[in-house]
């Protein structure tokens, strides 16, 4: 049997950010093979992953990429059992990677995202980089939400805890990246419905005119008033819940659509992920 020296482990633990004693068992089943013991390891990773797959999931994190060269940009929910692990640096840099690669793959499935090839290391799929954490924590992980945007100016931001997403898709020669994020922020913190009046499904609208007619019909104005009454009110509500029309968070004397105007820019969509949160 080939003799498994210490640097050999060390090199293997390395690789697979596993225990001393897992790598030295693997090399010593193989021979000392590096490539096979990192097989071995990587199966016993997925081996391990499908027994945890039944527990609860309700921890986790938001992970996002941007490359603004190539003009997209991608947000996912991780899932895992415990707080402390959805703030583990494996963690995060797992779900970042995931994202990436739903960026750039173009993948949104997130059945077929974790079957999908890596795009810098085609032998390994997003099933492996799961399996591989899994081994190294030992906590079930489940990939959740994946939304995905291509447009010439996208931006991402997650919060600093990391349970809020935004992936934003905008357009105009003068929108600058940190405005754009700031929007992003914004939208985490106020979860607008839509973009614009427009945006917003008009059995949603129809349902609150219909209310708001209620009310004001019950409050005993006078019947000339009721109809600019009822029109306040609805500007009110969509001021409230249409992302162009709310106050900016960071300078509420401006509404976003002042601000994008501003700097010459149109947002065309976007998409917010809160872990846990349909």
């Amino acid at each position: 049997m080939a003799e498994i020296t210490a640097q050999m482990v060390k090199d293997l633990r390395e690789r697979s950010g596993l225990p001393m004693m897992d790598c030295k068992q693997a090399l010593a089943e193989v021979g000392g093979d590096m490539e096979k013991a990192m097989e071995l390891l990587r199966k016993r990773g997925a081996a391990a992953a499908e027994k945890k797959a039944g527990r609860a999931t309700s921890e986790g994190r938001i992970g996002s990429y941007l490359d603004t060269q190539k003009g997209v940009a991608a947000i996912v929910e991780m899932l895992c059992e415990s707080a402390p692990v959805s703030n583990n640096p494996m963690f995060k840099e797992l779900s970042d990677k995931i994202a990436r690669q739903a960026a750039l793959s173009g993948v949104v499935d997130a059945e077929a995202l974790r079957t999908s090839k890596l795009v810098d290391e085609p032998d390994k799929t997003v099933n492996d980089l799961i399996h591989d954490t899994v081994n190294v924590i030992r906590e079930n992980m489940v990939l959740g939400r994946i939304t995905r945007v291509e447009a010439s100016k996208p931006a991402v931001y997650v919060h600093f805890n990391g349970k809020v997403g935004v992936v934003l898709a905008a357009e105009g020669a003068g929108a600058d990246e940190a405005t754009l994020r700031d929007i992003c922020m914004h939208i985490a913190f106020t979860n607008p419905m839509a973009v614009t009046r427009e945006q917003v499904p008009a059995d949603v609208v129809a349902k609150e005119k219909e209310i708001t007619e209620e009310q004001v019909k019950a409050s005993g104005k006078p019947a000339a008033i009721l109809e600019k009454i009822v029109a306040g009110k609805m500007d009110r509500w969509f001021a409230e819940r249409v992302l162009v029309e709310q106050p900016f968070v960071k300078d509420d004397k401006k509404t976003v659509g002042e601000v994008l105007k501003g700097i010459g820019a149109n947002v065309i969509s976007f998409a917010r992920l809160q872990v846990g949160v349909a």
